[in-house]
């Protein structure tokens, strides 16, 4: 903390599984505590349920951050899911965005995903049979949570199974906080966009099963309202949101079960209890990384405080999932936990799109984890592990298991 009383954002986690002590501090004697980002600006962190909630639910707080005067989120400009100076229809807020997410909510559907799922777990189970072959131990991480949500994605955008592996480093670069230089950053962001533009002019020409085919059918009966950057904002946004936030979660979601034995157990046990206790893992999630930035477009009052116009806010849904007030031992987790009305996916206009097919992944690999690899535990002491550093999205370097 500095001598003003603004400490240094993101907090440090003690382990890679345990919550920084911040958040427990901050929701009781500060629920609106001055920050320091990477890139030097200021601003304020929320870590309380309801606080959080309001905002992400309230009009006047925007994902303006190209703002005069709005704090940068890092000193790089990603063009990552927070936006930056660079603003697009799926980063972007108002009525274009409002456009973008009717545009792609008709094309995202629930029946779309439900469609996918033998898919999916086809997948899961190709990608732990080689595990398998490989044989113990191995790196959950590498072998099944960074393949998997690009398979997806790339199939839900019709890209060859051949271009994955580029997929995964365009991710990787637009998420961005101090792992690649602008260079970096740049180059790749010019990279996606020379391919994407000629996936798109193929897609039209020759139309499959994909969103992506939908996608460009929707906007080309659109009488021009909607463009063709439309869909190129798409593809980028679903693959930052799509792949690096589920590939993470797939090593913490096992990660965390099996760092308490007691957790795999059960879920052996009873396998209905995988759908609660996947919810159970996004809620009680340690490290999901930076949290969602608004920007304030005039006084607003949050926690007995008024906000003036001009604000950037920092909303930690990860702290707000554990404050005692909207969850009842909120410090604990409990894979029987219903409801669970977490704020991982966010809540309001600007909830994520891809909720339903994050969701379907995750209980896609606990799935096929717990019939195939039923014995499956840690290789390593749990706080031992490694956290990524330098991304927008908290995970694990590795995830050593064993069985």
């Amino acid at each position: 903390m500095s001598e003003s009383g603004t400490q240094e954002y993101p907090f440090r986690n003690p382990t890679a599984l345990e919550p920084p002590e911040e958040w427990a501090a901050l929701r009781q004697g500060c629920p609106v505590a001055p920050i320091r980002l990477a890139s030097g600006d200021e601003a304020l962190l929320l870590t309380r349920y309801e606080d959080v909630k309001q905002v992400l639910s309230d009009p006047r707080f925007t994902r303006q951050l190209d703002a005069e005067g709005a704090a940068r989120v890092t000193a790089n400009e990603s063009g990552g899911v927070f936006g930056s100076r660079r603003s697009s229809m799926a980063s972007g807020s108002g009525e274009g965005h409002q456009q973008w997410r009717r545009l792609v909510g008709r094309a995202f559907t629930a029946k779309r995903v439900l469609a996918m799922q033998p898919r999916i777990e086809a997948m899961a189970e190709q990608l732990v049979e080689e595990m398998l072959e490989r044989g113990s131990p191995a790196d959950l991480v590498r072998g099944l949570g960074f393949p998997l949500p690009v398979w997806v994605i790339c199939d839900l955008l019709g890209v060859p199974d051949a271009d994955r592996d580029r997929f995964a480093y365009w991710s990787d670069t637009m998420l961005s906080m101090t792992k690649f230089s602008q260079a970096q950053i740049d180059a790749a962001q010019a990279e996606f966009a020379e391919y994407f533009v000629a996936h798109i002019a193929a897609r039209r020409a020759d139309p499959g099963e994909d969103l992506l085919s939908e996608l460009i059918t929707i906007v080309d009966a659109a009488d021009g309202r909607l463009t063709e950057s439309v869909v190129l904002g798409t593809g980028q946004g679903l693959l930052v949101a799509g792949h690096e936030t589920t590939a993470n979660m797939i090593g913490k979601m096992a990660a965390m079960l099996l760092a308490d034995r007691s957790r795999w157990d059960r879920l052996r046990a009873d396998p209905t209890l995988v759908r609660p206790a996947v919810e159970e893992v996004l809620r009680f999630d340690a490290n999901p990384g930076f949290g969602i930035p608004r920007y304030l477009t005039e006084d607003v009052e949050v926690a007995g405080r008024t906000l003036p116009r001009g604000t950037t806010v920092v909303c930690s849904m990860a702290a707000a999932n554990r404050d005692e007030s909207a969850f009842e031992h909120a410090d604990a987790m409990d894979l029987h936990r219903t409801p669970n009305a977490h704020l991982a996916f966010g809540v309001g206009p600007h909830s994520c799109l891809g909720q339903a097919l994050a969701r379907t992944e995750l209980q896609a690999v606990l799935k096929v984890l717990l019939r195939r690899v039923p014995t499956l535990d840690l290789a390593v002491p749990a706080d031992t592990l490694a956290r990524r550093e330098g991304l927008l999205v908290g995970g694990l370097q590795r995830l050593p298991v064993s069985w």
